[in-house]
């Protein structure tokens, strides 16, 4: 039997660019609606995509009973009121990283999210590409034994995303919202990092940009059973030719192998417990990833990932990261970004009481 496809509305139709082409291409979602605060950004998306169902009203999608889900693509510091308001509309929630930037929030949605019954999803959309999924599924077969250290990092020239106004306010970090990619990968494979020491600067780039907060950090985890990883990003100035290195990478080293994913290259590569060496490109798939201009939209990942989200609706299953894990990577972020102001270790632990999450994260 067919499956029935998922109603979804969409709000913020710059970043959720992709999403709008996902949907319309996804075999498992159908857009019903999509919303911007900008008229003007809302006639172009429909004119781009020859889908004319738009609003400027948030109001409208709440209110539309057709609507089961809302994806939220807005700027960071508004995703805990935009979700609020889905789950006490009836509405199913996917919202884009960081799921929020201030866990004075966490409390009241996870409460909301428990009483309403709706699935709150976070769009952590590295998890969706080939190489991460084949790295991960090597992983969980056992390919590279014991997992002793994981490595990420995302270096990317996004000088172009200083032109959006609201990325040169003092609320725009890239800690969250660009770090926070490698740093879910790091918590995909080590959940329980209890400790977390770092540095960060802003680079002359950044400065002549106007951005107000470091845009070039390095961090070392220490995970509760000892294990270590590290990440890095940087977000100013100019990369590596992608036969070189990737902009962004995970890098899992075991006791019997090693594996590494490099993102938007659709490079993977394992040394296998055996001493196999194998590498894998997903060139064929370039299309479907990349459907616009260069690479600063990737809709291939966003419709991976909806497909999962539309799944564990209509099959009833736990889409991850949910709301917990979402709540647990801010967790991290917010240690990272106390240690960046202390220039000392900073502990997950004490954030957690601090916020009164040991019921939920403990």
């Amino acid at each position: 039997m067919e499956q029935k496809k998922l109603k979804l509305g969409i709000l913020g139709l710059g970043e959720g660019r992709s999403t709008i082409s996902a949907a319309l291409s996804s075999p498992k979602v159908e857009l019903v609606k999509m919303c911007d605060l900008n008229i003007e950004v809302c006639k172009h998306r429909a004119k781009e995509f020859d889908f004319h169902e738009y609003t400027t009203k948030y109001k409208d999608l709440l209110t539309d009973d057709s609507i089961e889900a809302i994806a939220i693509y807005t700027p960071d510091h508004l995703h805990a009121n935009h979700i609020k308001m889905a789950l006490k509309h009836d509405k199913h929630v996917v919202c884009t990283k960081p799921l929020i930037d201030d866990l004075k929030d966490a409390t009241e949605l996870i409460e909301l999210q428990k009483k309403t019954g709706k699935k709150l999803f976070v769009g952590q959309s590295s998890r969706f590409f080939e190489p991460m999924k084949r790295q991960r599924k090597d992983f969980e077969a056992g390919l590279i034994g014991d997992l002793v250290t994981v490595e990420s990092y995302y270096n990317a020239d996004h000088r172009w995303f200083l032109e959006k106004p609201w990325a040169l306010e003092d609320s725009f970090k890239w800690l969250y919202g660009g770090l926070s990619h490698p740093v879910d990968f790091i918590r995909w494979y080590l959940p329980n990092i209890e400790e977390v020491m770092g540095y960060g600067m802003l680079s002359e780039n950044g400065k002549k940009g106007g951005l107000k907060n470091p845009d070039t950090m390095q961090f070392i985890y220490k995970a509760d059973d000892g294990r270590i990883a590290r990440v890095s990003g940087a977000y100013s100035g100019p990369v590596q030719p992608v036969q070189r290195d990737s902009e962004m990478s995970c890098i899992l080293r075991g006791n019997l192998g090693c594996s590494q994913g490099d993102y938007m290259d659709l490079r993977y590569a394992i040394t296998d417990k055996d001493g196999e060496e194998r590498q894998v490109t997903w060139e064929h798939k370039l299309k479907h990833f990349f459907r616009f201009e260069g690479k600063s939209h990737h809709a291939g990942e966003y419709e991976n990932y909806l497909n999962y989200f539309a799944d564990s609706i209509r099959e009833s299953f736990t889409a991850y990261p949910n709301i917990i894990e979402g709540i647990g990577t801010i967790v991290l972020l917010k240690a990272m970004e106390r240690s960046l102001a202390s220039g000392k270790p900073e502990r997950t632990g004490d954030i957690i009481k601090e916020y009164e999450l040991e019921s939920y994260l403990n």
